[in-house]
């Protein structure tokens, strides 16, 4: 199954690494958040879902760590949806350098209704966008 993928390179800052020169672990779980942003940005921009009233929400990230990257690396970081249920997903992301994976990951997590203060249905666009390419 091929799988829609949203790519994303990466500059690594300074304030990113640590006494030793190698980006630091949390650094990694923002570079996930910036590329699921991106995602969204392709199939159902944030500041839409605000005008309907929803907002996605993470209840759980999981991180392995593979392979260091410094500030001289220019690393791509990559995501992809590979569970689409009515009111949960789950996005897969890798951080890689030269083809080689350094870090791979897994979000979980709903939409919250912003108005009634609870989860609510993926939305049907979301859920459609991701029946296509699983299809295909």
């Amino acid at each position: 199954m091929e799988r829609e993928v949203v790519e994303k390179g990466i500059q690594i800052k300074s304030y990113e690494i640590d006494a030793m020169g190698i980006v630091s672990n949390i650094t990694y779980v923002k570079w996930f958040e910036d590329i699921r942003y991106d995602f969204l940005d392709v199939y159902y921009p944030y500041d839409e879902m605000m005008k309907t009233g929803i907002s996605p929400m993470l209840m759980k990230t999981e991180v392995e760590y593979k392979l260091p990257l410094t500030i001289q690396d220019h690393p791509i970081g990559k995501c992809w949806v590979v569970k689409m249920g009515k009111m949960r997903w789950e996005i897969c992301f890798e951080i890689y350098k030269n083809d080689k994976v350094c870090c791979s990951g897994i979000q979980k997590g709903c939409f919250w209704d912003l108005n009634r203060k609870r989860p609510t249905y993926v939305p049907k666009r979301m859920r459609q966008a991701f029946e296509e390419y699983k299809s295909e």
